[in-house]
Protein backbone atom coordinates (compact mmCIF):
# COMPACT_ATOMS: atom_id res chain seq x y z
CA UNK A 1 0.00 0.00 0.00
CA UNK A 2 1.26 3.47 -1.13
CA UNK A 3 2.54 5.65 1.94
CA UNK A 4 0.34 8.28 1.12
CA UNK A 5 -2.48 5.91 2.61
CA UNK A 6 -3.23 5.07 5.89
CA UNK A 7 -5.50 1.94 7.39
CA UNK A 8 -6.69 0.55 4.26
CA UNK A 9 -7.58 -3.44 3.58
CA UNK A 10 -7.75 -2.99 -0.16
CA UNK A 11 -5.18 -3.38 -3.17
CA UNK A 12 -3.66 -0.47 -4.40
CA UNK A 13 -2.15 -0.87 -8.02
CA UNK A 14 0.62 1.65 -9.83
CA UNK A 15 0.36 2.30 -13.80
CA UNK A 16 -1.93 -0.58 -14.15
CA UNK A 17 -2.88 -1.89 -17.51
CA UNK A 18 -6.90 -1.47 -17.79
CA UNK A 19 -6.61 -3.77 -21.18
CA UNK A 20 -7.70 -6.74 -18.82
CA UNK A 21 -10.29 -4.92 -16.43
CA UNK A 22 -12.71 -4.02 -19.95
CA UNK A 23 -14.71 -6.65 -21.68
CA UNK A 24 -13.68 -5.43 -25.31
CA UNK A 25 -9.48 -6.46 -23.58
CA UNK A 26 -8.16 -2.68 -24.57
CA UNK A 27 -7.14 0.52 -22.84
CA UNK A 28 -3.97 2.20 -22.11
CA UNK A 29 -2.28 2.65 -18.25
CA UNK A 30 -4.39 3.90 -15.23
CA UNK A 31 -2.35 6.57 -12.91
CA UNK A 32 -3.38 4.25 -10.09
CA UNK A 33 -6.03 1.24 -9.79
CA UNK A 34 -7.95 1.10 -6.20
CA UNK A 35 -9.54 -2.56 -5.52
CA UNK A 36 -11.01 -1.96 -1.91
CA UNK A 37 -12.26 -4.36 0.09
CA UNK A 38 -15.47 -3.62 1.19
CA UNK A 39 -18.16 -0.43 1.24
CA UNK A 40 -15.78 0.44 4.37
CA UNK A 41 -12.87 0.32 3.01
CA UNK A 42 -14.13 2.33 0.13
CA UNK A 43 -15.20 5.17 2.15
CA UNK A 44 -11.96 5.51 3.86
CA UNK A 45 -9.72 5.40 0.73
CA UNK A 46 -12.19 8.08 -0.92
CA UNK A 47 -11.67 10.35 2.32
CA UNK A 48 -8.06 10.28 2.07
CA UNK A 49 -7.84 11.06 -2.13
CA UNK A 50 -7.14 14.69 -3.02
CA UNK A 51 -10.37 16.41 -4.05
CA UNK A 52 -9.46 17.29 -7.71
CA UNK A 53 -8.30 13.97 -8.76
CA UNK A 54 -10.00 12.58 -11.79
CA UNK A 55 -12.05 9.40 -10.91
CA UNK A 56 -13.28 6.48 -13.18
CA UNK A 57 -15.52 3.53 -11.38
CA UNK A 58 -15.21 0.25 -13.09
CA UNK A 59 -17.52 -2.86 -12.74
CA UNK A 60 -16.83 -5.76 -15.18
CA UNK A 61 -15.80 -3.31 -17.98
CA UNK A 62 -18.74 -4.38 -20.69
CA UNK A 63 -20.03 -0.30 -21.27
CA UNK A 64 -16.87 0.88 -21.82
CA UNK A 65 -13.87 1.68 -23.91
CA UNK A 66 -10.96 2.89 -22.15
CA UNK A 67 -8.18 5.02 -25.03
CA UNK A 68 -5.07 3.97 -25.77
CA UNK A 69 -3.60 6.83 -24.13
CA UNK A 70 -4.73 5.28 -20.46
CA UNK A 71 -6.69 7.14 -17.63
CA UNK A 72 -4.57 10.01 -15.90
CA UNK A 73 -6.52 9.57 -12.58
CA UNK A 74 -7.34 7.07 -10.28
CA UNK A 75 -10.02 4.00 -10.98
CA UNK A 76 -11.42 2.32 -8.43
CA UNK A 77 -12.65 -1.48 -9.67
CA UNK A 78 -15.44 -3.31 -7.81
CA UNK A 79 -15.31 -6.69 -10.32
CA UNK A 80 -15.91 -9.21 -8.31
CA UNK A 81 -16.23 -7.74 -4.55
CA UNK A 82 -18.83 -5.68 -3.01
CA UNK A 83 -21.17 -8.71 -3.83
CA UNK A 84 -22.51 -8.80 -0.74
CA UNK A 85 -26.72 -9.03 -1.53
CA UNK A 86 -30.06 -10.41 0.65
CA UNK A 87 -33.06 -11.87 -0.78
CA UNK A 88 -36.55 -11.11 1.24
CA UNK A 89 -39.78 -11.84 0.41
CA UNK A 90 -40.40 -9.38 -2.18
CA UNK A 91 -36.71 -7.44 -3.02
CA UNK A 92 -33.63 -8.18 -3.05
CA UNK A 93 -30.87 -6.13 -1.51
CA UNK A 94 -27.88 -6.29 -3.46
CA UNK A 95 -24.21 -4.17 -3.99
CA UNK A 96 -22.69 -2.88 -6.90
CA UNK A 97 -20.31 -5.64 -7.98
CA UNK A 98 -23.21 -8.24 -7.64
CA UNK A 99 -24.03 -9.64 -11.59
CA UNK A 100 -26.83 -8.97 -13.02
CA UNK A 101 -27.24 -12.45 -14.40
CA UNK A 102 -26.62 -13.75 -10.55
CA UNK A 103 -29.50 -11.32 -9.28
CA UNK A 104 -31.82 -12.73 -11.92
CA UNK A 105 -30.79 -16.47 -11.07
CA UNK A 106 -31.22 -15.67 -7.09
CA UNK A 107 -34.78 -14.17 -7.50
CA UNK A 108 -36.08 -16.73 -9.64
CA UNK A 109 -34.98 -19.12 -7.08
CA UNK A 110 -36.94 -17.21 -4.28
CA UNK A 111 -40.04 -17.19 -6.52
CA UNK A 112 -39.59 -13.62 -7.20
CA UNK A 113 -40.64 -12.40 -10.58
CA UNK A 114 -39.66 -9.37 -12.71
CA UNK A 115 -35.66 -10.05 -12.60
CA UNK A 116 -35.66 -12.42 -15.47
CA UNK A 117 -34.73 -9.77 -18.26
CA UNK A 118 -31.56 -8.88 -15.74
CA UNK A 119 -29.91 -12.26 -17.38
CA UNK A 120 -29.26 -10.81 -20.66
CA UNK A 121 -27.27 -7.66 -18.64
CA UNK A 122 -23.14 -8.20 -19.22
CA UNK A 123 -22.12 -6.69 -16.06
CA UNK A 124 -23.12 -5.78 -12.27
CA UNK A 125 -25.68 -3.94 -10.48
CA UNK A 126 -23.81 -0.87 -10.63
CA UNK A 127 -23.34 -1.11 -14.64
CA UNK A 128 -27.15 -1.36 -14.45
CA UNK A 129 -27.67 1.52 -12.64
CA UNK A 130 -25.76 4.00 -14.16
CA UNK A 131 -26.87 3.40 -17.19
CA UNK A 132 -30.28 2.09 -16.77
CA UNK A 133 -29.53 -1.41 -18.88
CA UNK A 134 -32.17 -2.97 -20.46
CA UNK A 135 -33.39 -5.93 -22.09
CA UNK A 136 -36.66 -7.70 -23.59
CA UNK A 137 -38.13 -4.53 -22.82
CA UNK A 138 -37.28 -3.98 -19.62
CA UNK A 139 -35.25 -1.03 -17.52
CA UNK A 140 -32.98 -1.74 -14.60
CA UNK A 141 -34.98 1.53 -13.02
CA UNK A 142 -38.29 -0.07 -13.57
CA UNK A 143 -37.28 -2.05 -10.15
CA UNK A 144 -35.64 -0.06 -8.18
CA UNK A 145 -37.09 1.38 -4.81
CA UNK A 146 -33.93 2.98 -3.18
CA UNK A 147 -30.15 3.06 -3.61
CA UNK A 148 -27.45 4.02 -1.61
CA UNK A 149 -24.46 6.43 -2.85
CA UNK A 150 -21.08 7.33 -1.67
CA UNK A 151 -19.45 10.78 -2.45
CA UNK A 152 -16.20 11.84 -2.75
CA UNK A 153 -15.61 12.52 1.05
CA UNK A 154 -16.64 8.69 1.57
CA UNK A 155 -20.07 10.15 2.78
CA UNK A 156 -22.74 7.23 2.06
CA UNK A 157 -26.26 8.56 0.97
CA UNK A 158 -29.56 6.90 0.76
CA UNK A 159 -31.85 8.32 -1.98
CA UNK A 160 -34.75 7.26 -4.05
CA UNK A 161 -35.07 7.16 -7.67
CA UNK A 162 -37.21 10.73 -7.53
CA UNK A 163 -34.02 11.39 -7.09
CA UNK A 164 -32.48 11.05 -9.99
CA UNK A 165 -33.02 11.79 -13.66
CA UNK A 166 -33.77 8.64 -15.51
CA UNK A 167 -34.39 8.13 -19.29
CA UNK A 168 -33.11 5.22 -21.63
CA UNK A 169 -29.81 4.27 -21.20
CA UNK A 170 -28.94 7.21 -19.40
CA UNK A 171 -28.89 8.19 -15.54
CA UNK A 172 -28.15 11.66 -13.96
CA UNK A 173 -26.50 11.17 -10.51
CA UNK A 174 -25.93 14.16 -8.37
CA UNK A 175 -22.48 15.74 -8.68
CA UNK A 176 -19.51 13.85 -7.34
CA UNK A 177 -21.67 10.60 -6.21
CA UNK A 178 -21.49 7.09 -6.90
CA UNK A 179 -23.50 3.50 -6.56
CA UNK A 180 -22.71 1.32 -3.88
CA UNK A 181 -26.19 -0.41 -3.65
CA UNK A 182 -29.83 -0.69 -4.31
CA UNK A 183 -32.93 -2.65 -3.91
CA UNK A 184 -34.97 -4.05 -6.09
CA UNK A 185 -38.46 -4.60 -5.68
CA UNK A 186 -39.66 -7.78 -7.09
CA UNK A 187 -43.44 -9.43 -7.37
CA UNK A 188 -43.89 -13.15 -6.17
CA UNK A 189 -43.38 -15.54 -9.28
CA UNK A 190 -43.30 -19.08 -9.97
CA UNK A 191 -40.15 -20.49 -10.17
CA UNK A 192 -40.57 -22.71 -12.76
CA UNK A 193 -41.31 -20.27 -14.77
CA UNK A 194 -38.70 -17.55 -14.00
CA UNK A 195 -35.76 -20.35 -14.48
CA UNK A 196 -37.29 -21.22 -18.02
CA UNK A 197 -37.43 -17.80 -18.80
CA UNK A 198 -34.17 -17.11 -17.74
CA UNK A 199 -32.35 -20.08 -19.47
CA UNK A 200 -34.51 -18.99 -23.09
CA UNK A 201 -32.87 -14.92 -22.90
CA UNK A 202 -29.34 -16.24 -21.91
CA UNK A 203 -30.01 -19.26 -24.93
CA UNK A 204 -31.46 -16.34 -27.70
CA UNK A 205 -28.56 -13.75 -26.43
CA UNK A 206 -25.70 -17.27 -27.43
CA UNK A 207 -27.76 -17.65 -30.42
CA UNK A 208 -27.47 -13.74 -31.85
CA UNK A 209 -24.72 -12.26 -29.72
CA UNK A 210 -20.78 -12.96 -30.08
CA UNK A 211 -20.77 -14.08 -26.67
CA UNK A 212 -17.50 -15.68 -27.09
CA UNK A 213 -15.71 -13.06 -28.59
CA UNK A 214 -14.31 -9.37 -26.58
CA UNK A 215 -16.99 -7.30 -26.90
CA UNK A 216 -19.16 -4.53 -25.08
CA UNK A 217 -22.54 -5.08 -25.38
CA UNK A 218 -24.86 -3.13 -27.68
CA UNK A 219 -22.47 0.01 -29.00
CA UNK A 220 -25.23 2.07 -29.63
CA UNK A 221 -28.29 3.64 -28.19
CA UNK A 222 -31.47 2.16 -30.86
CA UNK A 223 -32.91 5.50 -32.13
CA UNK A 224 -36.81 6.29 -31.70
CA UNK A 225 -38.86 3.44 -32.84
CA UNK A 226 -36.08 1.65 -34.73
CA UNK A 227 -33.10 -0.69 -34.28
CA UNK A 228 -29.50 0.56 -34.50
CA UNK A 229 -28.95 -3.14 -35.47
CA UNK A 230 -31.07 -2.83 -38.65
CA UNK A 231 -29.85 0.23 -39.78
CA UNK A 232 -26.18 -1.28 -39.62
CA UNK A 233 -26.83 -3.96 -41.34
CA UNK A 234 -29.02 -2.57 -44.05
CA UNK A 235 -26.09 -0.27 -44.78
CA UNK A 236 -23.99 -3.56 -45.63
CA UNK A 237 -21.74 -2.95 -42.33
CA UNK A 238 -21.36 -6.39 -41.00
CA UNK A 239 -17.98 -7.43 -41.34
CA UNK A 240 -16.44 -3.84 -41.86
CA UNK A 241 -13.05 -3.85 -39.90
CA UNK A 242 -10.49 -1.60 -38.43
CA UNK A 243 -7.33 -2.24 -37.80
CA UNK A 244 -8.42 -5.81 -35.70
CA UNK A 245 -11.75 -4.18 -35.27
CA UNK A 246 -14.50 -5.65 -36.65
CA UNK A 247 -18.63 -4.75 -37.01
CA UNK A 248 -19.75 -8.72 -35.83
CA UNK A 249 -21.27 -10.72 -38.69
CA UNK A 250 -23.77 -12.18 -35.71
CA UNK A 251 -25.31 -9.11 -34.76
CA UNK A 252 -24.81 -5.77 -36.52
CA UNK A 253 -24.93 -3.53 -32.80
CA UNK A 254 -21.35 -5.36 -31.69
CA UNK A 255 -18.08 -4.26 -32.29
CA UNK A 256 -15.70 -7.70 -31.76
CA UNK A 257 -12.01 -7.40 -30.82
CA UNK A 258 -10.34 -9.89 -33.75
CA UNK A 259 -7.41 -10.24 -31.11
CA UNK A 260 -5.17 -7.44 -31.53
CA UNK A 261 -7.29 -4.21 -31.87
CA UNK A 262 -6.65 -0.67 -30.10
CA UNK A 263 -9.12 1.36 -28.51
CA UNK A 264 -8.21 3.60 -31.71
CA UNK A 265 -9.22 0.83 -34.00
CA UNK A 266 -12.53 0.41 -31.88
CA UNK A 267 -13.41 4.68 -31.77
CA UNK A 268 -12.47 4.61 -35.63
CA UNK A 269 -15.41 2.06 -36.37
CA UNK A 270 -17.41 3.80 -34.18
CA UNK A 271 -17.49 7.01 -36.31
CA UNK A 272 -17.38 5.49 -39.17
CA UNK A 273 -20.42 3.76 -38.72
CA UNK A 274 -22.30 6.80 -37.37
CA UNK A 275 -21.09 8.71 -40.72
CA UNK A 276 -22.39 5.95 -43.34
CA UNK A 277 -25.76 5.62 -40.78
CA UNK A 278 -26.26 9.55 -41.07
CA UNK A 279 -25.71 10.06 -44.74
CA UNK A 280 -27.83 6.81 -46.04
CA UNK A 281 -30.50 6.96 -43.42
CA UNK A 282 -30.40 10.48 -41.75
CA UNK A 283 -30.10 9.10 -38.63
CA UNK A 284 -27.02 9.87 -36.12
CA UNK A 285 -26.68 7.18 -33.81
CA UNK A 286 -25.64 7.64 -30.39
CA UNK A 287 -23.10 5.32 -28.93
CA UNK A 288 -24.30 3.19 -25.87
CA UNK A 289 -20.99 3.17 -24.95
CA UNK A 290 -18.77 5.49 -22.66
CA UNK A 291 -15.44 6.46 -24.31
CA UNK A 292 -13.41 7.32 -21.52
CA UNK A 293 -9.36 7.91 -20.98
CA UNK A 294 -6.97 10.35 -23.94
CA UNK A 295 -5.82 9.48 -27.15
CA UNK A 296 -2.22 7.80 -27.59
Amino acid sequence: MSADFLNLRGELLVNESLAKYTSWRVGGIARQLYRPSDKADLAEFLSQLPEAEPLLWLGLGSNLLVRDGGFAGTVISTAGILQDFKVNASSIEAEVGVYCSKLAKQAARAGLAGAAFLAGIPGTLGGALAMNAGAHGSETWSLISDVTTIDRQGQFHHRTPEAFNVSYRHVELPNEEWFVAATIDLEAGDKDHETAEIKAILKRRNETQPTNQPCAGSVFRNPENDFAGRLIEASGLKGLTVGGATISEKHANFIVNMGNASAADIEALIFLVQQKIDLEHGVLLQPEVHIVGEVA
